[in-house]
């Protein structure tokens, strides 16, 4: 367990108040609350609940993905077993030539409905799902750049030793920059590539 000093305990609940931003993740589990600090014991409560919260969302977001990759299993049975009736069908009967190319004119309509619909299906639940990863991430960048900023300004404006976190944000904004254009690098090649199929 990771005892906090004064001020980092103090920074840790202005930024709370202030920002709304609260610790969370596995690093919960090493913080420790200084001896008779209800205050900060209260804090860190708040944000097991919140990071319990967090996870819960996740949980249910996985959940709905699970449920729509059913959705589509089940629709591309119906198409099989569609196409599995149709040559069946083909089969048993002796029609004329006319009616034979109908039938079969037919079906490949059914056929290209029904991949067209599953095809639409599936991009829709893909970027239903780059949306939610796209949102979560941004949300992470701009909370660790908010607090790391709020760290850094607090600091130079107490007027302590400010060249250790000006090395450690200047770093943190060139990592959360590069995640940025990596996030956007992939949506853009996952777009490059849906129109490519198409």
């Amino acid at each position: 367990m990771i005892e906090i000093t004064e001020h980092t305990r103090n920074v840790l609940l202005e930024v709370a108040k202030k920002k709304k931003i609260y610790v969370e993740g596995s690093f919960l589990k090493i913080l420790k609350a200084p001896k008779g600090d209800t205050e900060f014991e209260d804090y860190l409560t708040l944000c097991k609940e919140k990071d319990v919260a967090a996870r819960r969302k996740r949980m249910e977001v996985a959940k709905e993905v699970q449920q729509q990759n059913k959705e589509l299993e089940a629709a591309a049975k119906k198409n099989s077993n569609l196409m599995t009736e149709l040559q069946s069908a083909l089969d048993e009967t002796k029609r004329s030539e006319e009616e034979a190319n109908e039938l079969r004119r037919q079906a490949e309509q059914l056929r290209d409905q029904a991949v067209n619909d599953l095809d639409i299906l599936q991009k829709r639940t893909q970027f239903e799902l780059i949306g939610t990863i796209v949102r979560s991430a941004l949300y992470v960048i701009i909370g660790v750049g908010l607090l790391t900023t709020a760290l850094y300004v607090y600091v130079m404006s107490q007027g302590f030793d400010s060249k250790i976190i000006e090395s450690t944000w200047s770093n943190l904004f060139g990592i959360l920059l590069t995640n940025s254009f990596s996030i956007v690098g992939t949506i853009m090649g996952v777009k490059y590539a849906t129109d490519k199929e198409k």
